[in-house]
């Protein structure tokens, strides 16, 4: 007898270590208490699409949603195609820190890191 397997979708995003502690850390600075942390592409001028990053507190019917260690991770539909199997990272330096996209499914970025081709 065959049992019905419940298997949770692997999510299109990961977190590296560093990214969830900042998110967390800019979640409890600006008391963020719905919603998640919306990530997305868009278009844009310079190479195609630009990676999107921003907390909301919508979360629309067709968003996809995963939970790393209590925070909410929200893509879009369409975003997802674009986004599978990136890694979300967060590099600090003497000058501050910025969240940088690891997208295996970037043929070309630009130099400034924000823009992709696919």
């Amino acid at each position: 007898m065959d049992t019905p397997s419940t298997t949770t979708p692997a999510p299109v995003i990961t977190l590296s270590e560093a990214a969830l502690k900042e998110v967390k850390r800019l979640i409890n600075v600006q008391g963020i208490e719905a919603g998640g942390l919306q990530l997305g592409v868009k278009g844009d001028n310079c190479s195609d699409l630009n990676y999107t990053i921003n907390f909301d507190e919508k979360i629309e019917q067709h968003d996809q949603v995963f939970d790393f260690d209590g925070v909410k991770v929200i893509i879009d539909a369409k975003s997802a195609i674009y986004l599978q199997g990136t890694q979300l990272d967060f590099q600090k330096d003497l000058m501050g820190g910025n969240f940088k996209f690891v997208n295996p499914n970037a043929n070309k970025t630009c130099g400034c890191g924000e823009s992709f081709s696919a």
